[in-house]
């Protein structure tokens, strides 16, 4: 059975374009393959991508920006978690495609 494409009106055509140019980058999509599993702070996110501090806080204010990613504060530690759950089932669905 053929899907019908949804309707895609000129307000949302660039916000989705700005959103894949977001996720092209293999760093920003590095970090939100960990941010899938659990929230993170910038620290552990560095840590696990062999990154500096810098580097990924640079990246996730892009993402933050982008409203993929949010973030909570606790004390001086910043939270990193997906945005919600479309975020989640935008990767899913492109690894998914992609391991095909």
């Amino acid at each position: 059975m053929k899907r019908q494409a949804p309707e895609l009106s000129q307000q949302y055509i660039q916000p989705l374009a700005d959103v894949f140019k977001v996720l092209g980058d293999p760093t920003r999509l590095r970090i939100l393959r960990v941010l899938m599993n659990q929230e993170v702070c910038v620290r552990d996110i560095a840590d696990e991508l062999g990154m500096g501090q810098s580097a990924v806080s640079h990246q996730l204010r892009i993402l933050r920006d982008a409203r993929l990613v949010q973030f909570r504060r606790d004390g001086k530690t910043v939270y990193y978690s997906l945005a919600d759950a479309h975020v989640f089932t935008l990767l899913d669905v492109g690894l998914e495609h992609v391991a095909e």
